[in-house]
């Protein structure tokens, strides 16, 4: 099945969308950039050059991503999300004389969204940061720092508070780390993660669509 757009969207050359991925109303996105297969785009939501997105992504209306944003499978974005990718914004040159370029630099930030993290709504991203797989964001959050994998982060500034499942599920509460060695299982999908000195790794389990 082919991309569908909507007739108000702004998508411009150099985008690539994968088969099944939805545009929606006044949508716009600017190239190059690449949009993976079966993702949705909600409503008067921004993509910048530069990015790119992988299969199965959910990006709900009013987000804002920036170039240089790279985000991985599976990967939920909801309502009024926005990246940053400049450490050091200022409009114009020091001297006031000039503009400063929009493109990205050498100076540009470059955040990653790793598979299967959530970002929730209202959330702001700040720059150069890793969100780990199946992390989630909650909403209103202000991030500025990496969040490890599996881990819930809330306030301003973000903060962790919890594991979280593969399925969304907080399953641990409090600080995650440091925290001994050890298993956790999902009552509600059957999904185990494992706690290791390295971090925190997964795998779905039989029950529910982890």
């Amino acid at each position: 099945m082919k991309a569908w757009v909507h007739p108000t969207a702004e998508v411009e050359e150099g985008v690539a969308l994968g088969p099944g991925t939805k545009i929606w109303s006044q949508v716009h996105v600017r190239g190059p950039s690449r949009i993976g297969r079966d993702c949705i785009v909600g409503e008067k939501s921004y993509i910048a050059y530069d990015v790119e997105i992988g299969d199965r992504v959910k990006i709900n209306a009013f987000a804002y991503l920036c170039a240089g944003l790279r985000i991985e499978d599976g990967v939920m974005i909801a309502a009024g999300t926005i990246f940053t990718n400049d450490r050091w914004p200022r409009a114009t040159t020091p001297d006031l004389a000039a503009l400063r370029p929009s493109e990205p630099d050498e100076t540009t930030g470059r955040t990653t969204v790793r598979a299967g993290a959530t970002i929730g709504a209202r959330a702001v991203i700040g720059t150069d940061l890793e969100i780990g797989r199946f992390a989630m964001v909650g909403m209103g959050a202000i991030v500025t720092r990496d969040v490890p994998d599996h881990h819930l982060v809330i306030g301003q500034p973000a903060r962790s508070a919890g594991i979280v499942c593969r399925c969304g599920r907080t399953l641990s509460k409090g600080e995650p780390q440091p925290q001994p060695e050890g298993e956790l299982a999902c009552g509600a999908c059957g999904a185990t993660l494992w706690i290791t000195p390295d971090g925190i790794r997964s795998e779905p389990g039989g029950r529910g669509k982890a």
